[in-house]
């Protein structure tokens, strides 16, 4: 079993008196900070000068400063911009200013584990990474709780390490809700194969796919979207709330008995196997190979997906549905 912390686990002792240089203004950038701050932490923020993040961390009462300018002063620096601007940022504004004893925070370990930052001997190197979106992580900390959170140490030059990294789940409001201790290359890994395979790849796949299904067989593409995409959400939140047999106690007789035994020929050993294939890719380190070649080529077969996706005729009639629906504007 894994361990998990709670409120009582931790304290925020061990960075009571530091200065936190949060990295980048983003959906968690300012969460995280403004969590922080309002939980007693001293917090400051690095992003590049005059842009919209500069602005709007003044107008939220933070001391701005440019990443290198940051990075000097902050004895804990929080890498909080996208997976793939993180190692230029490290190199050209980070590393020079890493002194001995300083603590490295991620709030995702991508670049830790496929090595493409790679930290000197004598600072902490840890990972919080809360398992929601920023907004998310903002709202349950003011309403008294949190979400979830991973933890993990890659390096502890100061053998405090997990205090630090226990100490910011705290303040971040997640060891309300419950901590998991795992490891960068667990937490790395078993992100980009659930995102892969369920949360982004195989959900995007299942609806498109039962879509074009329902369409084929001449039902309209208003009922085959209610159907493949529109319901999906309402399953999902049962799911979440009451787990999958509190899903199926709450839906027919009718749904139970075609779900349960019309689902697993449908998903069946074949796709688990090309589940296993996108896993072992992941695990290799074949993925971040290709996904880093492609950033650095300018990201052009991504924008060509993002536009077959957006021509889609899913996507066009779901614009129609959610606009007369009152769900998008």
């Amino acid at each position: 079993m894994v361990k998990v912390y709670f409120d009582r686990d931790a304290s925020l002792e061990p960075i009571m008196d530091l200065t936190i240089a949060v990295i980048g203004y983003g959906s968690q950038g300012h969460a995280q900070a403004q969590n922080m701050r309002d939980s007693g932490l001293n917090v400051i923020i690095g992003v590049r000068p005059g842009g919209g993040s500069w602005s709007r961390a003044r107008k939220d009462g933070f001391e701005v400063y440019s990443i290198p300018e940051a990075a000097e002063k902050a004895d804990m620096i929080f890498m909080l911009i996208p997976d793939m601007a993180q190692p230029e940022v490290y190199e050209k504004h980070i590393a020079p200013h890493l002194s001995e004893g300083k603590t490295l925070d991620f709030a995702h370990g991508f670049n830790i584990h496929f090595k493409q930052i790679i930290p000197p001997e004598n600072v902490d190197v840890i990972m919080v990474a809360p398992k929601s979106p920023g907004l998310r992580l903002r709202e349950t900390y003011l309403d008294g709780f949190g979400v979830p959170a991973l933890i993990a140490v890659y390096q502890d030059w100061t053998g405090r390490a997990k205090e630090k990294a226990l100490a910011v789940a705290k303040a971040l409001g997640c060891t309300r809700a419950g901590v998991v201790e795992t490891t960068f290359k667990d937490e790395t890994e078993s992100d980009l194969i659930g995102e892969q395979t369920v949360l982004v790849g195989g959900l995007i796949e299942l609806i498109k796919n039962g879509f074009e299904v329902l369409v084929e067989n001449g039902y309209p593409p208003e009922l085959a979207y209610f159907e493949a995409c529109n319901e999906a959400k309402l399953i999902m939140d049962l799911i979440y709330e009451r787990g999958i047999t509190g899903m199926l106690k709450a839906v027919s007789d009718t749904a139970k008995y075609g779900g349960l035994t019309v689902g697993p020929k449908v998903i069946d050993e074949h796709v688990k196997e090309n589940m296993r294939r996108a896993a072992r890719y992941v695990q290799n380190g074949g993925f971040a190979e290709e996904w880093i070649r492609e950033h650095k080529s300018g990201e052009k077969n991504l924008r060509r997906l993002m536009e077959e996706i957006e021509a889609h005729p899913l996507e066009k009639i779901g614009k129609f549905i959610r606009r007369i629906s009152g769900i998008e504007k």
